[in-house]
């Protein structure tokens, strides 16, 4: 399904205000879920990697985990709501060490960490916990980190058509530290910078120092 449409799914909100530009409902339901058929295939999965659900601690483990995936995919809705740059704020605004879990699409395990979340504003300023729902809302899915970090800031770049967009995440990879190589403690970090964050030294390196990425 679309990420954000003007049907049932993603609406268009009034706002208070009459002169006010409508606030953007924004939903990602996934398509197609069965749970009874996800609770199936995932107590046939354990089976045939040589685990009984047959006692009684493991007899609901197929529905909890098909509930737990369904709820990792599942992001809440919110309303992008923005307001009018009176002021003339031209400076950073950046939301720090937003927490962020989403899953590796590779390998369904789990990946968790932070993100940084910053723009220069344009005529509109944002709603500060938007930033964190955009970040839920495009990590809700199997990803990879670089195309999450990208998807945050090429989203916000042209719904708030800000001055400049800079998304910096540092996360811990299960598929690395559990498995494989087993890289405990490792981390990965990537990092998206658009407008003037990209192009200006100065602003660039001021989002870089703030998010402590430039140490």
């Amino acid at each position: 399904m679309s990420e954000y449409s003007y049907g049932t799914a993603a609406r268009l909100a009034t706002q208070q205000a009459p002169s006010a530009p409508p606030a953007l409902r924004v939903v990602h339901q996934p398509e197609g879920i069965d749970l009874a058929a996800a609770e199936t295939a995932a107590g046939q999965f354990l089976e045939a990697l040589g685990i009984s659900t047959a006692s009684e601690s493991l007899r609901g483990t197929p529905g909890r985990m098909a509930r737990a995936y369904a709820e990792l995919f599942s992001p809440r809705p919110f309303d992008l709501t923005t307001f009018p740059n009176d002021e003339g704020y031209d400076e950073l605004v950046l939301a720090r060490r937003i927490p962020l879990r989403s899953v590796c699409e590779h390998h369904l395990l789990p990946f968790t960490g932070t993100a940084h979340v910053g723009y220069l504003p344009g005529s509109r300023i944002l709603g500060l916990s938007k930033l964190a729902r955009v970040v839920e809302h495009f990590a809700c899915r199997p990803q990879v980190q670089e195309r999450l970090t990208k998807q945050v800031a090429d989203w916000l770049q042209t719904q708030l058509e800000p001055k400049g967009v800079g998304v910096v995440i540092e996360a811990e990879h299960s598929c690395m530290t559990l498995r494989g190589v087993q890289a405990t403690g490792s981390s990965t970090m990537t990092s998206t910078m658009l407008g003037l964050l990209r192009s200006d030294a100065r602003s660039r390196s001021e989002f870089l120092s703030l998010t402590g990425a430039a140490s």
